[in-house]
């Protein structure tokens, strides 16, 4: 159609300038003189097996039908992050993931997308096996997680980044390869397995333009020796982020201090601002032990295991005592939001007799025994939001090949993660003067139990090459466990309904109050912890979904210059049926330096237990207002009730063409265009309002209360995702020193082309379609001489929108700088000096609007926005700058089975003399 005709056209006119600037950016490497350099003059290249989309094992990132990333421990090692999938984040164009400043549990784990597409369509696996998801399900409501939005991935963060010996990124669906979820591509994460050596990283950094932001990490990999047949690899660090703050203080809270200023001390953070728009503080530890130990020449034992702990504090809005007004950007005198509801009734304390027939049971008397909650929070409050992630996954497995050629691969997973929830400084505001300030919502878990046979058989056909069969076989199941909060975090206390308020008129005789005296306000208040619900016992316990598959795979070399693939694979559940996928993909040599590749294939994404059992209440605002958010399971009478039907996997088919050219020795450049179809994927329903009848009609909506909003996960929209990747790089010398170079742009189109009014909202559409860049570009160069190495990047991140949250605003593309210098002493010791984001660029701020007030008062948004909440492309923290210092050594090596000790220099002491 002519939509596609001219995306084409666009896309190929932009390929054709991004070819020729990237021939003017190597050029200059090439213009060494008139004549070719001497053969020994060239730089040495080491292609790197790519063990992603093939099962053989001749294929390197030149070779392969579909586009791979294979990703350098170095790489992601020199980033600043703490994280892996910031540094991810930072050398792939196709990868996003939001800061999520205020996110409720996205916070604490953050959803990775590729291509546009949300975590649980990006198939991530750790030494070829598949990762378990995290316990979160993804339910927050506003544009941070509008990728991920009621999706259910995994938490790579739980991996230390000095763990990882490459990452391998197929750039291309494989669901019929590898199963369920792999619609976006796979994302595989290699170990170390060195068997000697130990290296110590320590790492400190803090904000450059702002006096937060301080971070700290140590890691440590150690390699030891099993005899002469194994080996042992130990990895661990720990970490400790303190947190940025880029927000202002509420314009309520400045008045409230105007008016108050013996109280202005009891406002939460004072002086600064009152919630924190910002990272927020985190800190934890993650390991991976990996082993390995041959038994013969053609028999191995093998097995890993990642295990991590770590505990985020999150501010949530302000929940404020007073209101008023205020002068917005456009000199107009608006409405702040209003008081919280906690702050605007009078509680009475007086319960009715006993046995009572004037003044029945459940009704209050009017008179002076009264509560108020600002005999706890004078000024206001601000809820903290705390979760304990912890996960422990664990791998083992024989793998061998037997006289005839076949290949075999037995391994066993089983893996849990968790994600403990609770909050202080919060109040039930239901339960009045009985009401708790910390609540405990008890922990969220995900498990996996995987076994996987992988079989390949070499067979000669007469082809130009032995025709490569694979097959195998998966048995899978996973659980989803939704705990049971204390009692006041979802409960619903007395005051969640208007009190019965009642006047004695004679002694022992009552009368309903009809008319409150001045100053007096009856009204009913949400129940549950403010800020967050836990789950009753009626909706917590524990799913499961049990499912196996089997798979086909053929590759070969059809002719000395084509080669091809053809797999297919059969998955039957026991929650909703079969599925049934199929991939080809080929790739042709053209010339010796030119190679075309192409695939198609179609996929699937399983629905999880927790997107169909999943129940949990947040607060949220909703122009200014506090409204209670409910998700509740899909089977469930609620849900059935607003018209819920079981869910059903989205289906995929996916496209690819593009293609490789190496001109010259150290230089390639591969160009891959793609188009994704996804159908039925899996999201959450508009918001369905609580009235008092549906209270009557459905008792268990008691649990939000009238004027709650209700959602469910559902099957909701077709997206469409088009895009092209382009990486460049080339290697040479210059001036004597070593000098790489690397391009890698992406552009990706997403557009949802069928949806349901009932499930999703133009601006949600818009976010979708808007919130990741159009277009990223990294241009980045490593210079090597001697002693001294420099590493600089250029980040281009195109303009983007949260129609969501920031109706109509298009925020700027731009550019950020990172650089870091490095030496080598004594062999040994590399210090490293760097910053990242060097010039502290930071995102538009929210500009003022029709649908949106800023306020001069404060510089920010009603609740002390400045930037976007998301963070943008590249978050809100501005610059960051940090000093490393890496230590190596062979500390410990293997000779004839004993171990020996060497020197480590100053770090000796950890080890002892």
């Amino acid at each position: 159609m002519n939509t596609n005709k001219n995306w084409l056209h666009k896309k190929l006119l932009l390929t054709s300038g991004l070819v020729s600037a990237f021939a003017l950016f190597s050029g200059p490497a090439f213009a060494q003189g008139t004549t070719a350099p001497a053969a020994e003059a060239q730089p040495k290249e080491v292609e790197t097996v790519v063990v992603l989309g093939t099962r053989r094992t001749d294929r390197s990132v030149a070779t392969s039908a579909s586009p791979v990333d294979v990703i350098s421990a170095s790489e992601i090692a020199s980033q600043s992050s703490i994280s892996v999938i910031d540094a991810v984040k930072n050398v792939v164009p196709s990868f996003f993931a939001s800061q999520n400043t205020i996110a409720d549990a996205g916070t604490f784990v953050r959803s990775p997308n590729l291509r546009g597409l949300p975590g649980d369509q990006v198939l991530v696996m750790m030494n070829g096996k598949r990762f378990n998801r995290s316990a979160l399900v993804q339910t927050f409501v506003g544009g941070d997680t509008a990728l991920s939005f009621g999706s259910h991935g995994p938490d790579i963060s739980s991996i230390p980044s000095i763990a990882i010996k490459n990452l391998q990124i197929l750039r291309d669906g494989a669901t019929s390869q590898y199963g369920s979820d792999a619609i976006a591509g796979v994302m595989n994460f290699g170990l170390r397995d060195n068997a000697e050596g130990v290296e110590i990283v320590t790492r400190y950094g803090k904000s450059l333009d702002a006096d937060d932001g301080e971070s700290a990490q140590i890691g440590i990999n150690w390699g030891l020796g099993l005899g002469e047949s194994g080996f042992v690899n130990l990895s661990a660090e720990y970490f400790d982020d303190q947190g940025t703050s880029r927000g202002a203080r509420r314009p309520a809270a400045i008045l409230f201090e105007q008016q108050n200023p013996s109280l202005a001390n009891k406002l939460p953070n004072f002086p600064g601002p009152d919630q924190i728009w910002g990272s927020s503080p985190t800190n934890g530890w993650k390991a991976v032990i990996n082993a390995g130990y041959d038994l013969s020449d053609n028999l191995s034992l093998y097995a890993f295991m990642n295990a991590s702990s770590s505990e985020g504090d999150q501010s949530f809005n302000f929940r404020q005592t007073n209101t008023g007004t205020a002068v917005n950007a456009a000199g107009v005198t608006v409405n702040l939001p209003g008081a919280n509801a906690a702050f605007r009734n009078t509680f009475f304390t007086t319960p009715c007799p006993t046995n009572n027939a004037t003044c029945p049971a459940g009704g209050f008397i009017l008179d002076n025994n009264r509560f108020d909650f600002r005999s706890i929070y004078p000024a206001g409050f601000t809820p903290r939001f705390v979760g304990v992630t912890e996960s422990l996954t664990a791998v083992a497995g024989v793998k061998g090949e037997a006289t005839s050629g076949l290949t075999y691969d037995v391994s066993a997973t089983i893996s849990e993660n968790s994600l403990d929830l609770s909050m202080y400084d919060s109040l039930n505001a239901s339960f009045g003067p009985q009401s708790k300030t910390s609540f405990e919502y008890g922990a969220f878990k995900q498990k996996l139990e995987n076994f996987n046979v992988d079989l390949t058989y070499p067979m000669d056909v007469g082809l130009a090459g032995p025709l490569t069969l694979a097959g195998g076989f998966e048995w899978r199941k996973e659980s989803y466990t939704v705990p049971t909060g204390e009692l006041q975090s979802y409960a619903a206390g007395p005051y969640a309904t208007v009190q019965r308020l009642f006047t004695q008129t004679a002694l022992g005789v009552f009368a309903p109050v009809t008319t409150l005296p001045p100053g007096v306000t009856n009204i009913a208040v949400p129940p549950a912890s403010s800020g967050y619900a836990g789950a009753p016992p009626s909706s917590a316990g524990t799913w499961d979904q049990t499912n196996y598959a089997l798979y086909v795979d053929l590759e070969a070399d059809v002719t000395d210059r084509l080669s091809g693939g053809i797999a297919a694979r059969f998955e039957e559940y026991d929650t909703f049926g079969t599925a049934t996928v199929g991939k080809i993909s080929a790739l042709y040599k053209a010339t010796d330096i030119l190679s075309l590749r192409g695939s198609v294939g179609t996929g699937f994404q399983a629905p999880s237990p927790g997107q169909s059992n999943l129940q949990n209440v947040t607060t949220n605002f909703v122009a200014g207002s506090q409204v209670q958010e409910g998700i509740v399971p899909v089977a469930s009478g609620v849900a059935r009730y607003y018209g819920a039907v079981p869910l059903k996997p989205a289906e995929a088919t996916n496209y690819g063409v593009g293609f490789i050219l190496r001109p010259f020795a150290g230089t390639s450049l591969t160009i891959d265009a793609y188009q994704i179809d996804v159908q039925n994927r899996i999201f959450i329903t508009r918001p369905f309002l609580v009235t008092a009848a549906d209270l009557v009609a459905q008792p268990s909506l008691s649990l939000v209360g009238a004027g709650a909003n209700i959602r469910y996960f559902t099957n909701g929209l077709d997206t469409s995702t088009k895009g092209i990747d382009i990486v460049g790089t080339h290697s040479t010398k210059l001036l004597g020193a070593r000098v790489n170079f690397t391009l890698a742009y992406n552009r990706n189109e997403n557009e949802v082309t069928k949806s349901r009014s009932t499930v999703i909202s133009n601006a949600q559409i818009i976010t979708i379609e808007n919130v990741a860049p159009k277009d990223r570009l990294n241009l980045s160069s490593n210079w090597s001489w001697g002693d001294w190495s420099v590493n600089a990047r250029a980040n281009y991140f195109g303009e983007w929108r949260n129609e969501q949250d920031y109706p109509g605003q298009v925020f700027g593309a731009k550019t950020t700088v990172d650089l870091d210098v490095s030496y080598t002493f004594a062999e040994k010791y590399t210090v490293t000096i760097g910053a990242q984001n060097l010039f502290s660029t930071y995102p538009d701020k929210i500009a003022q609007s029709s649908a949106i007030n800023v306020f001069p008062i404060s510089g920010g948004l009603a609740d002390g926005q400045v930037y976007p909440r998301s963070g943008g492309p590249f978050g809100m923290n501005g610059g960051f700058g940090y000093v490393s210092l890496k230590a190596n050594s062979d500390l410990w090596s293997t000779e004839g089975g004993k171990a020996r000790r060497e020197s480590f220099g100053f770090p000796a002491f950890l080890f002892g003399r």
